[in-house]
């Protein structure tokens, strides 16, 4: 792969011929990215840009192993013109989900396909050197391992909780003591390009980009974990809002309580209708003396996570069930207020606690039902999606991939 254009595309010094070519190679990348296959023609056609230019750009993206001669057509009467796409494994993109017990790293190719990954990685998230040179340390083990030349990476994808900027680079609430980007601190200590985002921004973008949706152009993302984030697509693109902080849907004053959120703040939708209020909720009933089978299994019940109390509703643990009713009825309430403020195409539910499904998702609809106008909801399909570790990780790959060939802005 000629390091040459791998070099180009990430100086952002560049002008005149030299940046027409740039910015050509990457819109035929992206084309391919999204289209799979095409001939020169239909590139010709869909840049107005003259063969012979097109032609020169495909060959030279061919001599730099970026794309492929994939052969004839098959379909078309008469002269066949050759298909040409993307080299699957000309590059490689890594996303690392950092959570508060674990992190998740996987990498994918030019063509979203999966070629490595590594999951429940043991890690506490705790906002200090210690932990940031941790995430470190997995992420340079991970790559060590791979028989792929470090040049092939084109850029690492963190994800992180709380507020974000992904255009400076900076974290506002973890690993926030350096006066330079954080991005700058992961990219000299492993030597990569890096770049930060949100996590539920990007397990959303995920979301998006898979089965779950097929026409529509303005969807909703809700995260449902131990906190509630919300990832926003308006006509096919991820909103951020001015500093990138979009989404602090767990953060609205929707109830009139004392309970003191993490941001500081009162009565947080995430005081009553998170996962990490769900944990609370049970702990503190099995204290007062209700029943459950979680008490069989743990002597601590301060060890009790999430992930226990689905488990423990699937086998139809009252406890548990009545729980995640209630954090799904107050969910709906918030949901309400977003349908009639978004009248939003598709709201996606994701997150660990989509996992106990009807549990919180019957509910959830009676309430959006009973809050909602009518009228606005009735064009919202809501869906639950189902979450695994890895998720989050593969949107911060595909986050990457789109954003480096300028698919997303």
């Amino acid at each position: 792969m000629s390091a040459n254009f791998l070099t180009d595309l990430h100086n952002a010094h560049i002008s005149g011929v030299a940046y027409k070519n740039i910015r050509l190679k990457k819109k035929i990348l992206a084309y391919f990215a999204t289209h799979e296959l095409g001939t020169i023609a239909e590139l010709s056609k869909a840049f107005n840009i003259s063969i012979p230019k097109i032609n020169e750009s495909i060959n030279e993206l061919i001599e730099e192993k970026l794309v492929k001669d994939y052969g004839k057509q098959t379909s078309n009467v008469g002269r066949k013109p050759n298909n040409y796409g993307l080299e699957a494994n000309s590059a490689f993109f890594l996303g690392v989900q950092v959570s508060h017990d674990y992190l998740s790293i996987a990498m994918i190719n030019m063509k979203k396909e999966l070629v490595a990954n590594k999951h429940e990685i043991p890690f506490s998230l705790e906002n200090n050197e210690e932990s940031l040179k941790n995430i470190c340390k997995e992420i340079k083990d991970f790559i060590g391992k791979l028989n792929i030349k470090k040049e092939k990476i084109l850029g690492i994808g963190i994800n992180l909780s709380g507020r974000i900027n992904y255009r400076t680079g900076y974290s506002y609430s973890y690993f926030n003591f350096y006066e330079d980007p954080l991005s700058n601190y992961f990219e000299q200590e492993i030597g990569i390009r890096t770049f930060l985002e949100n996590d539920t921004k990007a397990l959303s973008y995920g979301e998006f980009s898979s089965s779950l949706v097929t026409t529509e152009k303005d969807a909703l993302f809700i995260n449902v974990d131990n906190g509630i984030g919300l990832g926003i697509m308006i006509n096919n693109q991820i909103y951020y809002g001015k500093s990138g902080f979009s989404g602090e849907f767990g953060h609205i004053p929707i109830f009139d309580n004392d309970i003191i959120c993490k941001c500081g703040k009162k009565g947080c939708l995430e005081t009553e209708a998170s996962g990490y209020a769900l944990r609370q909720r049970v702990i503190e009933e099995i204290k007062g003396g209700a029943t459950s089978i979680l008490t069989k299994k743990f002597t601590n019940i301060e060890d009790i996570r999430l992930h226990d109390i689905i488990a423990a509703a699937k086998i139809d643990d009252t406890l548990s069930i009545e729980g995640i009713n209630s954090i799904g009825e107050k969910l709906g309430r918030g949901l309400a207020a977003l349908i009639n403020i978004f009248n939003p195409e598709l709201i996606i539910i994701g997150g660990l606690l989509a996992n106990s499904e009807e549990y919180l998702s019957l509910p959830l609809k009676n309430a959006i039902n009973k809050y909602s106008l009518s009228i606005v909801n009735k064009d919202t399909k809501i869906v639950m999606a189902h979450y695994s570790q890895k998720s989050a990780a593969i949107g911060a790959c595909l986050l990457l991939r789109d954003r480096l060939l300028s698919i997303i802005e």
